[in-house]
């Protein structure tokens, strides 16, 4: 577990000054692979759907186990080297506060034609009906949910299942943005990744909340509204865990969030999140540094339970051994009585 606690920190730290890869990414393999085999497992139907994210689950964790396994025999450093590869690969914090910067800087100087040509990087909402205060909201929702998709819950993940675990949810969270969708084609074929997707990051999501409430001061933020807006708001959003994530962050925040919310496929009228003012570039620019405060203490809470889960130590066979038989023992009888 110490081999964990350490993979997962050198894996964190590892996506903290490298961001993601510009090419070869194991992530965009894993989609290119799942397209491909979408064109011969498509039907339009759940079970077929249901056939095809299992199948790629199932290759993931047999390769994640595997290596885990071999990683074992190589002793604690080649553990903590494999875990903390496969931690890397989950990530994505770092690219998504990047682009947030990016995104609050365009809208500060009013470039408005960039930063929606910048929005596709983000979120998949048309941004040629996005004004830059709809830019701004679209650009904060997105932060705040992927700060619990790209951070928090693969760490969850890694803390708690290891290798395969933190790779298995990385497939689910990319099957669940390739197929996921509520459209003609997908309704029922994305339908058991979308629902693998939601239970994945349950945990998640909570403790990304949790952690927005802890960190909200750093931004100027206040925990209470924080937490207000987490309790009275999350239920209403369509996402069991997004709307944990966007709530929180507007009542740290300050802001509203929420509305018209047009997607290409669909127009779809979201409940509003907070009672603040709507977002603009400063809000933003302060909801990257949230994310990042979350971030940095979500690897740290990750790397210290994982670390102090359990020593390690084998228990001696002769030990166990003597142990056992003091348990059958009979026990000694108190007064004469039988």
């Amino acid at each position: 577990m110490l081999a964990r606690g350490a993979g997962i920190a050198a894996g964190a730290l590892a996506d903290a000054v490298l961001g993601d890869p510009r090419r070869g990414h194991p992530v965009a393999l894993f989609g290119s692979g799942a397209a491909e085999l979408e064109r011969h497992t498509y039907a339009d139907a759940r079970w077929a759907g249901a056939g095809h994210t299992a199948a790629l689950l199932a290759a993931v964790g047999v390769a994640g186990a595997l290596a885990e396994r071999l990683a074992r025999r190589g002793g604690p450093a080649a553990e903590a080297a494999v875990m903390a590869a496969a931690t890397f690969v989950a990530l994505g914090g770092t690219s998504l506060c990047a682009t947030g910067d990016r995104m609050a800087a365009l809208l500060a100087a009013g470039d408005v034609d960039a930063a929606r040509g910048l929005l596709p990087s983000l979120c998949g909402r048309d941004p040629s009906v996005l004004d830059s205060p709809g830019l701004a909201r679209a650009a904060l929702e997105s932060v705040a949910e992927n700060t619990s998709d790209a951070t928090v819950a693969p760490l969850v993940w890694a803390a708690t299942a290891g290798v395969p675990g933190v790779l298995a949810y990385r497939a689910v969270n990319t099957l669940d943005a390739m197929i996921g969708h509520r459209n003609a084609r997908y309704t029922r074929f994305g339908w058991a990744a979308a629902r693998l997707d939601d239970l994945a990051n349950i945990v998640g999501a909570r403790l990304t909340g949790a952690l927005v409430v802890v960190c909200a001061p750093l931004v100027g933020g206040s925990p209470r509204q924080a937490w207000r807006a987490w309790r009275r708001d999350a239920g209403k959003h369509p996402s069991p865990n997004a709307g944990v994530a966007e709530a929180a962050f507007a009542g740290a925040l300050g802001v509203s969030l929420g509305g018209p919310t047009q997607y290409a496929h669909e127009l779809e009228i979201r409940p509003t999140l907070g009672d603040g003012r709507p977002p603009d570039a400063d809000d933003l620019a302060r909801a990257v540094r949230l994310s990042r405060a979350v971030q940095v203490l979500a690897a740290v809470l990750a790397a210290s339970v994982s670390a102090a889960g359990r020593s390690g130590r084998r228990v001696s066979p002769r030990r166990c051994a003597r142990w056992c038989r003091r348990r059958r023992a009979p026990a000694p009888s108190r007064g004469g009585a039988p």
